[in-house]
């Protein structure tokens, strides 16, 4: 293939194949719960970290892992804590971290906003070798732990005071959950964009749910949704030269809608099945039809 001549090319599919693993990997557990935006809300944290990575001169990936992996703290400890004032401290830890990183980026010496602009929304032909290995040793990290730890997790995400109740340390699993999310989100970075990072952890596991409602076959169908659009809107991106965040998020939505229609049917078919077994269920048991009749009586 043409494509794979070109190093940039190499290192972009690269890329969007790491994305599309681990945005879904981490997704399905914010989905879980109810957390949704939060990889939107650590995307504009991130953005402070860039932007000194510009202002420092040193690598804005790394610098955008550290600022956004304190947000992802931060975050839960509001939530924690914060009850009533909660939401508004979010909302000034969110635009701040949008601001800081606009001004970060115009004070470094060889800033500027267009430097800014391939972090928000992706951008193929800037992605090096070292943020390559970034987001190598980044993803690594978010697959050990929302593989290696799926049980707990999934335990804490469903039910915490359960969770609390067979021993399992909550709060350490929701930061946990938190950093892992951080992680994700400047690993997507690149790729994605920051701005559109958190459509691609929440919408290939809301596409995957039309299907199934099991865990472990939500999440194996929600990484291959992501990892295929990822790859199908770097490619189309690359022919058609358009944005490939925007690319990715749209093709995702498509699929969503597309899975959506083709499940309609299914879930159909599956609530007259179970009308029907209950019916027989309410058959078989002694009585109950009298005692139907006369109710409707």
């Amino acid at each position: 293939m043409e494509i794979l001549n070109y190093a940039f090319m190499q290192r972009a599919l690269l890329a969007a194949v790491l994305v599309g693993i681990t945005a879904p990997a981490v997704g399905i557990y914010l989905v879980q719960r109810r957390q949704a935006l939060m990889g939107d809300g650590i995307g504009h944290v991130a953005m402070t970290g860039v932007g000194l990575g510009f202002l420092l001169s040193t690598s804005p990936v790394w610098m955008a892992t550290a600022v956004a992996v304190v947000g992802a703290v931060v975050m839960e400890l509001i939530r924690w804590y914060g009850r009533t004032r909660g939401d508004i401290a979010l909302a000034m830890l969110f635009y701040g971290g949008m601001a800081g990183g606009v001004m970060f980026i115009n004070l470094a010496p060889d800033g500027s906003n267009a430097n800014l602009s391939s972090y928000l929304f992706g951008s193929l032909s800037t992605v090096s070798e070292d943020d390559v290995t970034a987001i190598c040793l980044l993803a690594a990290f978010v697959v050990l732990v929302t593989v290696g730890l799926r049980r707990q997790l999934f335990a804490v995400s469903q039910d915490e005071e359960f969770a609390r109740v067979t021993g399992l340390p909550v709060r350490v699993l929701n930061l946990l959950v938190a950093v892992t999310a951080a992680v994700t989100v400047t690993v997507a970075m690149r790729v994605v964009g920051l701005l559109l990072v958190s459509a691609l952890m929440v919408v290939p596991v809301a596409a995957a749910q039309q299907l199934t409602r099991s865990f472990a076959a939500t999440f194996a169908i929600a990484v291959a949704i992501g990892v295929s659009v990822t790859i199908g809107g770097t490619v189309t991106s690359y022919y058609q030269d358009v944005p490939p965040g925007a690319t990715i998020v749209l093709l995702t939505i498509g699929v969503f809608i597309a899975l959506t229609i083709l499940a309609a049917p299914l879930a159909r078919r599956r609530a007259r099945s179970q009308a029907r077994g209950d019916a027989a269920c309410t058959a078989d048991v002694p009585g109950a039809r009298g005692t139907a009749d006369g109710i409707k009586v």
